[in-house]
């Protein structure tokens, strides 16, 4: 039986690992998760029906733990009949012990539970070490229950850390337990 670790010890074996690689002095050195922001773009959806976007934004607040907040267009664009302020998307922030928490279920629950999943992309890092995954179906997640089918959607989870570069945050994602494909 394996222990599970508590977010501290879990710093701490990153950077037992970590630091004869990138010859870290000190713990601070070491890359650390910072935050999760999970995105879902709705779009038009609040024009054509206000409950569906309510509806996601429940959704969303059951799978994260956390109230999401929605936001608004930046600007006006009339080919896509769209007015500045329009409600274009919801967004949550996790922070903490709710961050630690959607990153252990996100890798020991739904990402197992993907159709045909066979690892990350190494790509998804990009430059300055953070990390960007696409999900297609919200139903991944184990809050989200069967008789929500008929609206599924899709996000966008991005894990920032305090990497300084794309070795580095691939090297930490690898160590937090996300499942890179083997290329």
């Amino acid at each position: 039986m394996t222990k599970i670790l508590t977010a501290k010890e879990k710093e701490a074996e990153v950077f037992e690992k970590m630091k004869k690689d990138f010859h870290y002095k000190n713990a601070m050195a070491a890359p650390k998760l910072q935050k999760i922001v999970i995105n879902v773009g709705t779009g038009t959806l609040m024009k054509k029906d206000k409950n569906k976007n309510d509806a996601i934004a429940l959704r969303l607040a059951k799978i994260t733990g956390q109230q999401p907040s929605k936001v608004g267009a930046k600007k006006s664009i009339a080919s896509f009949k769209i007015r500045q302020g329009d409600p274009v998307g919801i967004v949550v922030t996790l922070r903490g012990k709710r961050m630690h928490a959607f990153l252990d279920k996100l890798i020991n629950v739904a990402l197992p539970r993907t159709k045909d999943f066979r690892g990350i992309t190494l790509k998804a890092v990009d430059n300055v070490g953070n990390l960007t995954i696409g999900i297609k179906e919200h139903t991944i997640f184990p809050e989200t229950a069967d008789e929500d089918i008929r609206d599924v959607f899709g996000m966008s989870i991005t894990l920032v850390s305090s990497a300084k570069n794309k070795k580095e945050g691939t090297a930490f994602f690898s160590l937090l337990g996300i499942p890179f494909k083997k290329e």
